[in-house]
């Protein structure tokens, strides 16, 4: 089951550009497959990016079908930011 990054304020996911299991570049989710991976890789992922203050973001945990869509919505546009809302549907803007 996917974990992912989300801003504890504005409700934001982490997207940024990933390479797919093809090699091929493309804008999405960041995304951990177990929740112990997740746990310990996120806080260096956010500083690895640059992220100021790593402690504003906490895991969600999406099920596989919710992060896809979450993909879907983003159709592969860096200019969109993704927020994930109490309804458990993804948001672009």
């Amino acid at each position: 089951m996917p974990y992912v990054l989300q801003h504890k304020e504005t409700k934001q996911i982490y997207t940024t550009m990933l390479v797919n299991h093809y090699e091929l570049a493309y804008y999405g989710v960041k995304f951990w497959a177990e929740a112990q991976e997740a746990e310990r890789d996120a806080a260096a992922f956010l500083q690895a990016k640059g992220v100021v203050d790593a402690s504003s973001w906490e895991l969600l945990h999406l099920d596989e079908r919710e992060m896809k869509l979450c993909n879907v919505k983003l159709r592969n546009d860096p200019r969109l930011s993704l927020y994930w809302q109490a309804d458990r549907k993804p948001e672009v803007n």
